[in-house]
């Protein structure tokens, strides 16, 4: 069987991947014919697809969560891998295979980051901003631990937010070593909480996101984290107005920099724009790393990557 990452152009193969998107599409020709654009994934990528004429019986049964068998050939359109699926039906108990093999996860248990981020949590000396990290914390509860950091650009997948999150709090200890000046505190706090409602912003399972919740699409997860701590000042009797409370919602409200980037406002604190670069570099370091291990060996360059201005990435070998 043939994993997403060892294809290359050309390839005739038969292997069993998981539906992590399907669209059902129609062509141009006089009458149209349905057809199906899917992304199949195993634990080493994920691929695009296409199934001519799909049938009604294809467009029920191609969901998303999907596992299936496939027999396709592998191609290059337009300086993309894709695979023209010649036949597809869907696993049986006598495959002997599971969903949890093809779902790809953060490199360390989820418990193990996430227990690490509750340790991180408990260092904070400054107790109110600690108990505002506290109270997010638990209204986000257990969706923390499984949830990805994004649909597609950066640590997509099982755990990748806690591992995300994980990453940053370590690139922010060595950061407030070397500039003492800043508040450990509270850019220890603003890492927690950044992303803290990604979980409830998007529709995900396994670390699969199929859509945008109406939160999600309505408020999103910076707004939404801004008013999780406005909500945890009030409901624990803090101030909500004091400056404390308004650096956590200014370190959430500014991570991203830019307007078009989704911040309502740049940083103008020294922890904020600290968590800006310290979330940047994490995100975009975690992008190459990503389609360094879902790329075959036989590739020298990564395919372009969306996020980092559609750059492709040269792999050394020295």
């Amino acid at each position: 069987m043939t994993i997403v990452k060892d294809l290359r152009d050309g390839d005739e193969f038969v292997g069993f991947y998981l539906i992590k998107e399907s669209e059902v599409k129609q062509t141009n020709t006089t009458p149209p014919k349905d057809f199906m654009n899917v992304v199949l994934s195993d634990a080493s990528g994920h691929v695009a697809g296409k199934l001519w004429d799909a049938s009604a019986s294809d467009k029920e049964n191609l969901v998303p969560l999907t596992l299936v068998k496939v027999q396709g050939v592998a191609q290059l359109y337009r300086e993309k891998l894709q695979v023209k699926i010649v036949r597809i039906r869907r696993t049986t108990e006598a495959d002997g295979v599971q969903l949890t093999d093809f779902v790809r996860s953060a490199p360390v248990q989820p418990e193990v980051l996430l227990a690490g981020i509750h340790k991180a949590k408990d260092s904070i000396a400054d107790r109110e901003i600690r108990d505002v990290v506290d109270y997010c914390l638990n209204k986000v509860g257990d969706k923390l631990i499984h949830a990805p950091a994004a649909k597609s650009h950066h640590h997509a997948y099982y755990a990748g937010l806690v591992y995300h999150i994980s990453r940053m709090l370590e690139l922010g200890e060595f950061i407030c070593k070397q500039r003492p000046f800043l508040n450990a505190d509270l850019l220890k706090a603003g890492i927690i909480l950044h992303d803290i409602a990604k979980p409830v912003e998007m529709v995900s399972e396994l670390g699969i996101v199929s859509d945008y919740s109406n939160s999600g699409k309505l408020i999103g997860h910076i707004s939404q984290a801004s008013l999780w701590v406005a909500e945890a000042a009030m409901r624990l009797g803090m101030d909500p107005d004091s400056e404390r409370i308004m650096a956590l919602q200014h370190l959430v409200l500014s991570h991203h920099n830019l307007g078009e980037w989704g911040s309502p406002v740049q940083p103008q604190l020294a922890e904020a724009l600290a968590l800006h670069h310290i979330d940047s570099i994490d995100a975009k370091l975690q992008m190459i790393e990503d389609a360094f291990d879902t790329t075959g060996s036989h590739e020298a360059w990564t395919p372009q990557i969306r996020g980092l201005e559609n750059k492709a990435f040269y792999r050394l070998t020295f």
